[in-house]
């Protein structure tokens, strides 16, 4: 396949369709129609930004902040409880119960075991997700302590995903990490004890200083610690990095291994990963069998999801939606301390059918294989022929394979699945500015 090695500017990582730069503060209005309509019948699910961190990576492109005093950071999370307090109360949640939770951020666990304790009471005040089968909560390692590991444990979380991306402390400082390696091994014995359903590492291929025996190294030392899955980013540039301002602005070239050199190493990863009994669950990750991503699944599968915190994006009865991404607007919106306050929705998009089986199909492919019975049975659209010719072009590259019942995807296919996404966007959606 004919494409750029060099690492540019841009977004590359796919995680929903139509591109966000396509929604807009116009179309509030279908948001918010939404919400307050009773809900279709499909499992719903809630995201909880964290905004906060100790430092913010070179790589970063979230909405965080590393100044925020003590008394912000409870202006924060009074104007979060006010707006699950107004999201519980939507028709949208027809009683349904929560199937997943999920705490990202930012770093969730830069919240002392106070806080924590504090916001999940307010919290269940008004929303309950015992019923949940999967409630995650990230965490980088340095804001960790015994305590507030137990905290996590005690609050319901069920699943901790750790924010790890390499074990080099060279590496980690040159591209803005907080923790350095001996944070990461203090840490890992009080996670094992807590006895979490399930723990998942986080790693990076191709950050800024690596090599092929640091990267090989780093993957070793992640099976010794034994998780019950691993997750392999490669490091990309979105537009609002500290890197990528820096390369936009002629200061510097770009730091990041190139494509061919971050595919490589992740393919290498999977190898010992499966020899030491993972299997392949998706481009970027590897399971112990049975471990079963339910906030990943329901998503991909056309899941509604409340999302609820600054800058966070939420999706429900097929409208698209971004909360307001700057501070004053998103607490002064809510007005926690009184009884007033709004939804802070900033932006949105309403989807056609035809969109959300875009969306469902481009996402679910990143797990190597499609099922083309799935869609023709929802959407009533044979997949293999609707976009015959970008598969006959993909078979044709060595990147995919088109079998009886199932389209899969070649090893090749799927450690660059993310740059095969975009052939199968509307003829309006391909080459615009993805965020």
């Amino acid at each position: 396949m004919s494409e750029s090695t060099k690492t540019e500017v841009g977004s590359y990582f796919i995680s929903n369709y139509p591109p966000f730069s396509q929604w807009s503060r116009d179309n509030v209005g279908d948001a918010l129609q939404a919400l307050e309509s009773p809900p279709v019948e499909v499992p719903l699910g809630l995201y909880l930004h964290i905004p906060f961190c100790r430092k913010r990576c070179k790589f970063c492109y979230f909405k965080v902040f590393t100044e925020k005093n003590a008394g912000e950071v409870e202006e924060y999370l009074a104007a979060l409880s006010r707006e699950i307090e107004l999201v519980s109360k939507l028709p949208v949640m027809g009683g349904r119960p929560f199937r997943f939770v999920y705490f990202g951020g930012g770093t969730p666990s830069f919240l002392s075991s106070r806080q924590l304790h504090r916001l999940v009471d307010r919290l269940r005040a008004n929303i309950d997700w015992s019923l949940a089968e999967e409630v995650t909560f990230e965490c980088e390692p340095g804001t960790l302590s015994e305590a507030k590991v137990q905290t996590l444990k005690e609050i319901g979380v069920t699943r901790l995903s750790l924010g790890v991306e390499h074990f080099d402390d060279a590496i980690l400082e040159a591209n803005g990490r907080a923790h350095q390696s001996p944070e990461i091994f203090r840490a890992w014995p009080w996670i094992q004890e807590a006895g979490f359903d399930s723990v998942n590492i986080d790693l990076i291929s191709g950050m800024v200083g690596d090599t092929t025996e640091k990267w090989q190294d780093a993957v070793h030392k992640a099976i010794e610690m034994d998780p019950d899955s691993v997750t392999i980013y490669q490091m990309e540039l979105p537009y609002n990095t500290e890197y990528s301002k820096d390369i936009l602005g002629g200061n510097i070239e770009s730091p990041v291994a190139d494509w061919e050199t971050k595919r490589e190493w992740l393919a290498w990863a999977f190898d010992p990963l499966a020899t030491a009994g993972y299997v392949t669950s998706s481009a970027y990750t590897m399971v112990k069998p049975g471990v079963e991503f339910s906030y990943r699944d329901n998503l991909w599968r056309g899941s509604d999801l409340l999302a609820t915190g600054i800058a966070s994006f939420g999706h429900v009865s097929g409208v698209h939606y971004q909360n307001e991404p700057e501070w004053g607007t998103y607490t002064g919106r809510l007005k926690a301390d009184s009884d007033d306050g709004e939804l802070p929705i900033g932006r949105a998009l309403r989807i056609t059918p035809h969109q959300a089986l875009v969306r469902e199909m481009v996402l679910q492919l990143k797990k190597g294989w499609l099922d083309p019975s799935y869609f023709s049975n929802k959407y009533q659209v044979n997949i293999v022929e609707h976009w015959n010719d970008v598969w006959q072009k993909y078979v044709a590259e060595g990147l995919a394979l088109l079998d009886e019942d199932r389209v899969r995807l070649t090893r090749e296919g799927l450690m660059r699945v993310d740059s095969l996404l975009p052939a199968f966007f509307e003829p309006e959606h391909q080459g615009v500015r993805y965020t």
